[in-house]
């Protein structure tokens, strides 16, 4: 059996079905923790079970783990989750990671309205439903946990055609500050991590050329690994970084 630094934890994993949501699962798994793969795309999340995380070879049977469809936006679906990790598991997962996201990019002059408010209701949002509904649970478990928020680089410097995006992952870095002033008292840890230009299906998306630029703007020269986006989730998700709480981490 393998111990890892999350070791005999229960994790939950939004966005799981691709990208920096699907890699946390991997090292949350590698480093012992029992993951539960949410998505929109429930197929997606049963393929980062069975393909992704058996690879990653915990320590735990990969029968430990679930997938499980989930609509982060309505508020319905994140309740019915918890009801059923609770029946499932009997106890909520102490680690939360919100990797869930979405873009719809244009120039904000041709940006739709329905366009800005479903990237809200997916990144900023989802988010808060997450955090509420499974803080709430861990408070009334006397339970201690971290979560972690996935924000973006974009949240500090912004990005054209991005007006939407930008705002909902800047929101996220301020809610992350907020709630955990407030959760603080129950041992909640409540931190955020913005991405560089990392190599997802999301940045696939990106033309060529703009890609280019931003290559030149990074030192290392090359696009991120999601694998080294979950390295820093992992290490906010475990106790070696008990005291670290409010705080948001560029990669």
């Amino acid at each position: 059996m393998v111990s890892g630094i999350v070791s005999g934890r229960l994790a939950l994993v939004t966005g799981a079905g691709s990208g920096i949501g699907r890699a946390a699962c991997q090292v949350l798994s590698r480093e012992g923790a029992t993951v539960i793969a949410a998505d929109k795309d429930y197929e997606a999340a049963v393929e980062t079970i069975k393909k992704h995380i058996a690879l990653a070879s915990g320590s735990n049977s990969v029968g430990d783990h679930s997938a499980i469809e989930l609509d982060v936006s309505s508020s319905k679906s994140v309740s019915e989750l918890l009801s059923k990790l609770q029946r499932q598991y009997k106890a909520p997962p102490t680690i939360i990671i919100n990797s869930a996201g979405i873009t719809k990019d244009n120039w904000m002059l041709k940006l739709s309205e329905d366009d800005f408010d479903s990237v809200q209701d997916v990144n900023l949002k989802g988010t808060f439903l997450i955090m509420q509904t499974f803080a709430k649970a861990l408070t009334e478990a006397s339970l201690p946990g971290s979560i972690v928020n996935i924000s973006s680089i974009v949240a500090k410097y912004g990005n054209v055609g991005q007006t939407n995006y930008t705002a909902s992952k800047a929101g996220v870095i301020g809610m992350t500050k907020s709630a955990a002033k407030e959760l603080g008292k129950f041992n909640i840890r409540v931190n955020a991590i913005l991405p560089g230009f990392i190599d997802t299906p999301m940045v696939g998306t990106i033309p060529d050329k703009v890609k280019e630029n931003f290559l030149k703007m990074i030192p290392l020269g090359r696009l991120g690994d999601p694998i080294e986006i979950a390295e820093v989730i992992t290490f906010l998700s475990s106790d070696k970084s008990s005291f670290v709480t409010g705080e948001y981490i560029s990669v």
